[in-house]
């Protein structure tokens, strides 16, 4: 998990050759005028899914987690809370379709998104985002999905 400021991006380069892929297209892309739904960066390796949304209560939602994917969670307007864990257990069956399972656990990393900040959750950890925050009960943002595994 990386938490950072949206200046900070660059940063990252070199980390993995899709996660660059990402980090040139959101320097030379306003995030703010794409439309909700989603947008391909290039293909199945990078695309981005941009909502409004709802936030629900940080207490008792499941943490998610991708086997081949990141996911690069940015807010356009509000504010949403997250959580991070390594010690979840799965809740259900993982989706290998939608790369996709739920599992429960204790939070051990937190905190808010909005104000020009990001995170970046790798494959494999387990993250609770879309948390109402002490600001925002409904955010518009951006989850760019930059596939990692294979």
């Amino acid at each position: 998990m990386i938490t950072d400021s949206l200046s900070c991006l660059g940063r990252y380069r070199g980390m993995h050759p899709a996660l660059d892929l990402a980090i040139r297209w959101l320097e030379a892309h306003d995030l703010a005028s794409l439309p909700n739904g989603r947008t391909e960066v290039e293909g199945q390796t990078v695309f981005i899914n941009v909502m409004d949304a709802d936030l629900r209560p940080a207490e008792g939602a499941d943490f998610e987690v991708h086997h081949l994917y990141a996911d690069l969670q940015i807010d356009l307007t509000g504010s949403e809370y997250w959580a991070w864990t390594t010690r979840a257990e799965p809740t259900g069956a993982f989706d290998e379709k939608a790369d996709c399972g739920f599992a429960a656990g204790p939070e051990q990393s937190s905190g808010l998104l909005g104000e020009g900040r990001f995170a970046l959750f790798l494959p494999g950890e387990y993250h609770k985002p879309s948390c109402i925050s002490p600001v925002s009960r409904a955010v518009r943002k951006a989850v760019v999905k930059i596939r990692m595994g294979d």
